[in-house]
């Protein structure tokens, strides 16, 4: 067997696959296709301080190799995933990480306080990096000094582990990675989605009731690659790498890059035993490749 397990951070990941917040819902969606236990982890969908409906629809419209989302991080709120969602989820025997985000640097705070007392939740995902919210998310992500002031903000109150997800929509990624780096980050994970827009010519009007909402999909994959690959060499802490990922083969690429880990996002739109299927797939690959630890590949480029 090949030894696929990574670290994270304070965690230890039994494979480098992770899910994409928004994409995979609570984890249990996914229970009647995979055996959730044999992920390295899953992200849940974004969690904010007070419940949100979410944008009006419609909200997503496929593209070429694509869709854009404008979902606007619907959700009800950290007291009832506490409260709901948590006692269901708590014993599975992987990662669960809960993504984080919030208008404004006090909501923030408080939702990570919340999500830190409890046990069997190792890890947050602070999201500061959504192009589908008129109020905060990608406004932090956008500038060093804002991503370093909200990743400050949080490390005050959250003693575990710590991943920030990063906006692509900048000109210099790598100095907002260092950014979150320096105030305490033990990971970053990138990318999120791309500002994108897709008109009905029909009828002459935006598919999105926002108008522009969020890349992904196959598309921006080269794209994010090329960013995985100048942060991993722009850092010291783990990269998370994501962005089209649809099979094995892709995954490797971000490894190869240097991510530490992947998620897999819009893929388990289209197959949801995709991330079981890039396990086998990385395990594969190495066993042909007599590669007896997944380290070996990891940031060879």
């Amino acid at each position: 067997m090949v030894n696929q397990e990574v670290k994270i951070g304070g965690l230890t990941l039994k494979n480098p696959v992770l899910t994409a917040s928004g994409t995979f819902g609570y984890g249990e969606e996914f229970a009647d296709f995979i055996d959730l236990n044999r992920l390295g982890g899953f992200i849940v969908k974004g969690t904010t301080l007070e419940p949100r409906e979410g944008n009006d629809y419609p909200r997503m419209v496929e593209t070429p190799s694509g869709m854009i989302n404008a979902v606007g991080l619907q959700n009800k709120g950290v007291d009832y995933f506490i409260e709901n969602i948590y006692p269901r989820i708590a014993n599975l025997d992987t990662n669960i990480i809960v993504n984080v985000s919030g208008a404004k640097i006090d909501d923030y705070v408080a939702t990570a306080a919340k999500i830190a007392q409890l046990p069997q939740v190792p890890a947050i995902e602070v999201n500061i990096s959504c192009p589908n919210v008129k109020q905060g998310g990608m406004a932090f992500g956008t500038s060093p000094e804002g991503a370093a002031e909200v990743t400050k903000a949080i490390r005050s109150v959250y003693d575990k582990t710590l991943i920030v997800k990063l906006s692509p929509n900048v000109t210099d990624i790598t100095s907002i990675a260092r950014a979150v780096e320096a105030e305490g980050a033990d990971s970053v994970s990138l990318v999120n989605t791309f500002m994108g827009m897709a008109i009905d010519v029909e009828r002459r009007r935006p598919y999105l009731s926002t108008i522009t909402g969020g890349l992904s999909g196959p598309a921006i994959r080269p794209i994010a690659v090329r960013m995985v690959w100048q942060v991993a060499h722009a850092v010291k802490i783990p990269v998370i790498g994501l962005g089209g990922i649809m099979n094995a083969r892709d995954a490797l690429e971000f490894l190869m890059a240097g991510a530490t880990a992947v998620q897999i996002g819009t893929a388990n739109f289209i197959d949801p035993t995709t991330t079981v299927k890039i396990i086998d797939g990385i395990d594969e690959y190495c066993t042909r490749h007599s590669i007896q630890d997944i380290h070996d590949i990891i940031g060879i480029i």
